[in-house]
């Protein structure tokens, strides 16, 4: 009995995730992200204008699409337009990885945790932006705040590039396919089968007009370790419906507590199953939960996915990341947003 609810509890948040990764690569096989990275790239200015931009970038296909997608997709993109302008690429690195995670709270796809942990009291994506829309705003900004203090020295280019210009190439199936998923993920209260359904079409239309392989998609949506964490969250759940010590440690916490048991159990045992565990029973404050378990694994690199995916591509681009270096800024970041974004709550309280 506790086995199925708690697969109950985690299928959906798993098929959305699928549906999201799919429709992240056919964008990404489209150059939707290659296009979005030129843009950014031609606006000139100095290099804190490409920064910030940057940055909302990340923060737009965080919302829309998922973290994950975000980082695989876009840490190439923002290193290689600080390459491009001769700009040192270190914020741009970090960048990445700590703006996806302040950013996932905006819509329920942008993180499998929101799914998780109000799968209790299911809601429309509309309604959860809107409850969620403070809290959001306040965590992306405050994070992106802190970004331009920590690297406001290495924001200087060492070279005097010119802009690149945006290629003519028209935007088409990318675009569209971003956007069907968008739609179907606010406007419904279950959009998980209907947004896989759009994922497959559409690269079935991909791998007919011979632009996709059949391993690019398996290696893009990962089902070995999807179908890994999946089971590893419904034995989780299972363990915390026969088991009341989770339960028990939000009890009478308030949302201060409950943001900061979030954020340390994120970094501890990784937010995913740290969501499985603290939300198996209804949680008094699901969204401060949600604010310690997204924000929170900006701490350490062991918080969330998002991380070790950030890692295997900046490997990738030669970028030299460093878990220690990782900590050493997104604590702060971290800490900053949770403080902010809490305290953004004491206007619309009802959104925590």
């Amino acid at each position: 009995m506790h086995l199925s609810a708690a697969a109950e509890q985690a299928w959906p948040p798993f098929v959305l995730v699928t549906g999201l990764l799919l429709v992240g690569l056919t964008a990404h096989r489209d150059g939707l992200f290659e296009r979005a990275g030129q843009f950014v790239q031609g606006l000139g200015g100095p290099p804190p204008v490409l920064l910030a931009a940057c940055l909302l970038l990340v923060a737009v296909v965080t919302a829309v699409l998922n973290l994950d997608t975000a980082v695989v997709f876009l840490t190439p993109v923002l290193v290689q337009a600080a390459r491009g302008r001769g700009i040192e690429e270190e914020a741009f690195l970090y960048g990445t990885v700590f703006m996806a995670n302040a950013s996932s709270l905006y819509l329920p796809g942008s993180n499998l945790t929101n799914l998780l942990v109000l799968a209790h009291q299911p809601i429309s994506g509309g309604t959860f932006a809107v409850r969620m829309l403070v809290i959001a705003l306040a965590a992306t900004l405050a994070t992106m705040l802190g970004l331009f203090v920590l690297f406001r020295r290495r924001l200087r280019p060492t070279t005097g590039r010119a802009p690149e210009r945006v290629s003519g190439k028209p935007l088409g199936l990318g675009l569209a396919c971003v956007l069907a998923a968008a739609i179907l993920t606010v406007a419904l209260h279950d959009p998980a089968i209907p947004v896989l359904g759009v994922g497959l079409a559409l690269t079935a239309i991909e791998v007919a007009r011979g632009r996709l392989r059949p391993r690019e998609i398996v290696r893009a949506v990962g089902p070995a370790l999807l179908i890994g964490l999946f089971l590893l969250c419904v034995a989780l759940g299972a363990l915390a419906r026969s088991w009341s010590g989770p339960a028990q440690l939000l009890e009478g916490a308030g949302r201060w507590g409950t943001t900061g048991i979030g954020a340390v159990a994120s970094v501890t045992i990784n937010n995913l199953p740290a969501a499985v565990l603290l939300s198996a029973r209804t949680v008094a404050h699901p969204r401060a939960l949600l604010l310690g378990l997204n924000v929170g694994p900006n701490l350490a690199a062991t918080g969330s996915l998002s991380a070790l995916l950030w890692w295997r591509v900046a490997r990738v681009l030669d970028a030299r990341p460093s878990f220690l270096a990782f900590s050493r800024r997104g604590s702060p970041l971290a800490l900053f947003a949770i403080l902010v974004a809490l305290g953004a709550t004491a206007v619309l309280p009802t959104s925590v």
